[in-house]
């Protein structure tokens, strides 16, 4: 049954049942965000570590992290893509043949955290980094002259300290990593810009589902700016209370 799109008013284009793509919009949204909140926490982690690594006396370590970050900020995320998502199985599988193991393959999905992820850890150690080499040094030499473990002064100093001066950046660094989730559209993820691509592509209707697209990014974004100030208002009170 051929469906006349053209005689279909806004409300039912975007109705979230058939033949509606209200509900095809709204999946891909929750797909995005599933991977850039995965990408984006990983991306903390790796980036946590990463700074720390870079404030240590190794220089080994400082100069594999400073080429981490500099080839990562480097090279297009669309190109990091392709490669983990097409190159890197070729690699593993390699391996494992040559080991007599079955190949695996990896999935839109966990290419897409991976390659957030691994992003993310690029800019984050940055800007952690700069968030740590704010706090004070007294409070550090204070923590070792009292004989404190160095992963006790991690979470109980460094990590407490550096939020102040780290959330600016890392907000910056989340809508990052959502408008990151729409380049996944190459590897056939069916993510928010696949999904209005492919409505679009079906009802020919491609200025209406590109702009619901593109508000669905922009109310995600506003929302984050208000969490985020909210948390930069708490922790810059702390901070006053604090001092």
């Amino acid at each position: 049954m051929l469906i006349d799109y053209q005689s279909m008013s806004l409300w039912e284009l975007l109705a979230f049942n058939s033949p509606g793509w209200g509900g095809a919009l709204l999946s891909g949204l929750a797909l995005s965000l599933q991977i850039a909140v995965l990408g984006y926490f990983f991306g903390l982690i790796i980036g946590l570590f990463g700074a720390i690594g870079k404030l240590s006396q190794n220089l080994l370590l400082t100069d594999l992290l400073y080429c981490y970050t500099t080839a990562v900020r480097a090279i297009p995320e669309l190109v990091l893509i392709l490669l983990i998502y097409f190159a890197l199985p070729n690699v593993i599988n390699d391996v494992l043949y040559s080991f007599g193991f079955d190949g695996v393959e990896i999935n839109g999905f966990f290419a897409g955290v991976l390659v957030i992820a691994f992003v993310q850890g690029a800019y984050a150690t940055e800007v952690i980094r700069a968030s740590i080499a704010a706090i004070p040094k007294g409070q550090i030499e204070a923590a070792h002259a009292f004989a404190i473990p160095k992963y006790k002064i991690l979470y109980r100093i460094m990590i407490p300290s550096m939020i102040p001066h780290a959330l600016p950046g890392l907000s910056n660094l989340w809508l990052i990593a959502t408008k990151d989730t729409a380049l996944l559209a190459v590897v056939g993820l069916t993510e928010l810009t696949l999904a209005a691509k492919q409505a679009a592509g079906a009802s020919k209707q491609q200025l209406t589902f590109l702009l619901a697209a593109g508000a669905l990014y922009l109310l995600v974004s506003l929302l984050s700016e208000v969490l985020f100030k909210y948390l930069i208002k708490r922790t810059e009170k702390g901070q006053t209370h604090g001092s």
